[in-house]
């Protein structure tokens, strides 16, 4: 039995498309750039700066504890020094559904919403943030229940409590809509102006900075805080931010028409066969557990865990096998802006870094992700752009990695790593996985620190902060960053690891050494 069932990639792309109305004719008229945004908060060009960052955070209450919670209280100090907060994806768990976002999204953050000291009251379509929230969508924002699952949670009550009340899998009633309760919560949702006069109001109100692009919105903290498209750009004292939505060009490569590619095809049918009968195993040992003692309650988290964790694999799997019999789908009109975007940041002198930010990580070391084929198509499609970027500006970079700074969610931990010369243009880049701030935490892979690439050391990592301890002495470190940047010319980016470690059955929060980059 399916949890979670992933929409096709041109489907989440023309879905998207016509929620923010991509390239109308009225926007077109106007020259409204919609991939842009300028942060109206009076600060912009201060030099140094510093940001917040979370990933993976969506979940719900755990049995006795909230990490979620946990993790905003250990923001909590900073806001006032932070002038946004970046989220790398999977705002809402299982499957991004409306009715998750009030206990999981707008009650843990809710000092950043206005009117959030009666967060009852506020609606997940109507959040307006008083410090600027600049997420990008990660794969359970875009899940959805699979039909039969669907029918089982309105009409099967045992099963729902099963999943609900023994594993706490927020599943729900519904599933995401291909993403549009993450529309209706972040975007500008120009689908709604329907009546006539209405959506060149809006424009005329809202997209007033004018750019070299064309105009573009001015997201104002406290005012109107909607984000114009699912992949965007900012310019922030000298840095250029670029958010992405890695979820439309992560399909794998088809398996081989060949001998051993019916081989692979077989080897992973049989794998997921067995990932299903081990998932449905837990779900079942998870009923006989009691919630309210202390040891299973913890059992019931590993399970939850687990149960998850099993469910990213057989949708990694599905991949495989669904591009088997097609050529894989890719959103190459976003990687084709990124890379215009890239040399157009390279050609300016006015910009002192870049950063880049989208949910599946390229290179990571979390045991669950390290080698799923998301990863390496993540990892071949943005090496393609940034080749592509070097080739065009021709040492204008003069050794410089071509981004400074890579930030990730998807693998549920807290890593720092750094690619050597990998022989494309992402060499040399330091890259941070942030993925522990509230969901289930994952293992480092037993096969240890190094990346290995056709027998050619590529990177290394040097923080992995994640499950780790057995029985009694679990340790569950979850996590998030402040990032300070330097006013320098070539700035330098200081992290803070912040981590709220639950650890028999008691907080311990701590800042880790910073890492300079």
């Amino acid at each position: 039995m399916k949890l979670v069932s992933d929409p096709a990639i041109p489907k989440k792309i023309r879905k998207m498309q016509q929620r923010v109305r991509w390239q109308d004719p009225l926007i077109l008229q106007r020259n409204i750039d919609q991939t842009r945004l300028e942060i109206a908060d009076g600060k912009n060009g201060d030099g140094k700066f510093s940001f917040l960052v979370v990933g993976d955070s969506g979940s719900g209450k755990h049995r006795g504890h909230n990490p979620q919670r946990q993790v905003a209280e250990l923001m909590l100090p900073h806001h006032q020094e932070c002038s946004f907060l970046v989220h790398t994806g999977d705002v809402i768990y299982l499957v991004g559904s409306s009715e998750y976002y009030k206990p999981n999204f707008i009650q843990p953050y809710r000092e950043l919403i206005v009117g959030g000291e009666n967060p009852r009251q506020i609606t997940y379509d109507k959040m307006v943030f008083k410090s600027p929230i600049l997420p990008v969508p990660g794969n359970h924002d875009y899940y959805e229940l699979p039909v039969l699952l669907s029918l089982l949670s309105v009409s099967t009550w045992p099963l729902r409590y099963l999943l609900r009340s023994r594993l706490d899998i927020d599943v729900g009633f519904r599933g995401s809509g291909t993403g549009d309760a993450y529309a209706k919560a972040f975007l500008d949702y120009l689908k709604a102006w329907q009546l006539p006069g209405d959506l060149p109001r809006h424009l005329d109100k809202h997209y007033t900075v004018k750019t070299d692009t064309g105009r573009c919105l001015a997201y104002q903290p406290g005012s109107f805080t909607r984000l114009p498209n699912r992949y965007y750009t900012f310019r922030y004292s000298g840095i250029d931010f670029f958010a992405l939505d890695s979820n439309t060009f992560n399909d794998p490569e088809p398996l081989p028409a060949t001998k051993q590619g019916d081989s692979d095809r077989s080897i992973l049918t049989k794998r997921r066969d067995e990932l299903e009968r081990e998932k449905m195993e837990m779900i079942e040992t998870s009923a006989k557990l009691n919630p309210d003692n202390p040891s299973e309650a913890e059992r019931l988290d590993d399970l939850r865990s687990n149960v998850s964790q099993i469910e990213e694999v057989i949708v990694d799997i599905d991949k495989q096998l669904t591009t088997d019999s097609q050529p894989a789908q890719t959103d190459t009109e976003q990687l084709d802006w990124l890379k215009q975007r890239l040399i157009a940041s390279w050609n300016n002198p006015e910009v002192r870094g870049r950063v880049v930010y989208f949910h599946h990580p390229p290179y990571v070391t979390e045991a669950t992700k390290w080698l799923q084929s998301q990863t390496l198509a993540i990892r071949s499609r943005l090496r393609n752009v940034l080749d592509a970027v070097a080739q065009e500006i021709s040492g204008i970079n003069q050794g410089r990695p071509l981004v400074d700074l890579v930030l990730n969610g998807h693998a549920h931990c807290l890593e720092y790593l750094q690619t050597f010369d990998t022989g494309h243009g992402d060499a040399n880049m330091h890259w941070i996985v942030c993925g522990g701030s509230g969901y289930s935490l994952r293992r480092q892979r037993t096969e240890g620190a190094d990346l290995i690439e056709a027998d050619k050391l590529i990177a290394r990592s040097h923080l992995f902060v994640g499950r780790n301890g057995q029985g009694s002495h679990k340790h569950r470190p979850y996590s998030c960053l402040r990032i300070d940047v330097t006013d320098d010319k070539q700035p330098k980016f200081i992290v803070r690891p912040l981590v709220a470690d639950w650890y028999q059955r008691q907080w311990h929060n701590h800042e880790l050494p910073p890492l300079v980059i």
